[in-house]
């Protein structure tokens, strides 16, 4: 069966403490998130799904049509399809109302499952730059609609590839644990 978009991996759960890199794309590609009122009402039903289904966002970026998150399981019931469809959910019903008639998202959702620390490493350094490579800003940090829940942008653009490696080499699967000190907030 063909889909419209990419299906969840079917021998993964989607269950657990596990790390995943998450594309939601808007309706049309309708360059909505463009303004700091649509991008934090937004934000507040993604933290609100996020809340309820013990998840965490380690990095996130609004793009104007598209929004990039990198989320991690904070328990053994973290279910990531709950997560993404309440998100998309909640934040779909409060811009409808916002904007009568409007649709927020295209259906589906791009995931990734994040394998280890590197790839980890690598997605929260491509939602970070992914206004510069867009041509919207010429620095991460002056890009006003990406951030943390956890984390400053400052700490994440500080950490290194080879020195997170090194240092948690004996680490397995997704690097969430929050007793580890690598991923402590600094916020």
């Amino acid at each position: 069966m063909a889909h419209a978009y990419t299906p969840y991996c079917p021998t993964f759960s989607y269950l657990g403490r596990h790390c995943y890199f998450l594309t939601f794309v808007t309706h049309d590609r309708r360059r909505v998130f463009t303004s700091a009122d649509v991008v934090e009402l937004v934000w507040a039903q993604i933290l609100r799904a996020a809340e309820k289904h013990s998840f965490s966002v380690i990095a996130y970026c609004f793009m104007p049509d598209h929004l990039h998150l990198v989320v991690e399981g904070l328990s053994d019931d973290s279910n990531l399809k709950s997560f993404a469809k309440l998100a998309k959910q909640h934040a779909g019903y409060y811009y409808a109302r916002a904007h009568p008639g409007a649709k927020l998202w295209q259906h589906g959702t791009n995931d990734h499952i994040i394998r280890d620390h590197v790839d980890l490493l690598d997605r929260v350094r491509y939602v970070l730059n992914n206004p510069v490579a867009a041509g919207l800003k010429p620095r991460p940090e002056d890009y006003p609609f990406q951030g943390s829940q956890r984390f400053s942008i400052r700490a994440l653009n500080a950490w290194r590839p080879d020195e997170f490696h090194r240092k948690h080499q004996e680490a397995s699967g997704c690097p969430n644990d929050a007793s580890q000190p690598w991923l402590k907030s600094e916020r």
